[in-house]
């Protein structure tokens, strides 16, 4: 328990608690009475700041898609190919679901709820009216934004079904980049390099590599540790 000693700032004290007890228990069977518990601070207090779950959900949120858009740039290093960024930060994506069910969990409560999707719309918008603009000269930011609350559906339902020996993850990924670069009319030609090289990659070394460092960075940003068994998963 992080107690009122240890962390005047009752703000402080929900982020943590609820952010550990996401990624370690599950956001669904995580309770309110678990947070306010965990975090030492009213039932009041809590819907004071946050209201809902959701509202810390959209901190946590935030963390992580940050810190993937910075690997899969890292990734990229030898590339200027923003669509190159674009499909690695997807196929990171939806590896991470496939190595952890409370990252899926999280990932697809974002996308299913109002509040939460709709600041995933707001903000992968203007990153693919970066990436995309030049494929299509004539649309405008509100074009990019009404795509994504198509591809993001497509997202959802992607990161819902779970991989097997016919689903694979390399088919889903494939299959995901070329249905969203369809809808932002990257040519074949680039298409098939991209998605040609990203599949070859080690992605699940990849994405174990990149669910550390979140861990990491939730660690030091919220400021708690997680349990040694969660580390290792």
């Amino acid at each position: 328990m992080i107690t009122r000693k240890e962390e005047k700032d009752p703000k402080k004290r929900i982020l943590s608690a609820c952010v550990k007890m996401f990624i370690e228990r599950g956001f669904k069977k995580t309770t309110m009475l678990d947070i306010i518990k965990e975090a030492d601070v009213s039932a009041g207090t809590f819907q004071n700041i946050f209201k809902t779950k959701d509202g810390v959900l959209a901190e946590l949120l935030e963390s992580m898609f940050n810190n993937q858009f910075d690997l899969a740039y890292k990734i990229a290093n030898k590339t200027t190919s923003l669509p190159f960024i674009y499909g690695i930060e997807t196929a990171i994506q939806l590896s991470i679901t496939e190595l952890n069910e409370n990252i899926r969990e999280v990932y697809i409560e974002a996308y299913t709820q109002p509040y939460l999707s709709e600041i995933l719309y707001q903000k992968t918008s203007t990153e693919l009216f970066k990436i995309f603009k030049k494929y299509n000269p004539t649309w405008q930011e509100s074009d990019f934004y009404e795509a994504e609350i198509g591809t993001s559906g497509m997202m959802r339902s992607f990161m819902l079904k779970p991989c097997d020996k016919y689903f694979t993850l390399n088919k889903k990924i494939e299959r995901f980049l070329s249905m969203s670069f369809d809808v932002y009319h990257l040519g074949k030609e680039e298409q098939g390099i991209i998605i040609s090289y990203i599949t070859s990659l080690d992605l699940i070394s990849i994405s174990n590599n990149v669910m550390k460092k979140l861990f990491s960075t939730l660690e030091m940003t919220f400021d708690f540790k997680f349990s040694n068994e969660n580390e290792n998963n």
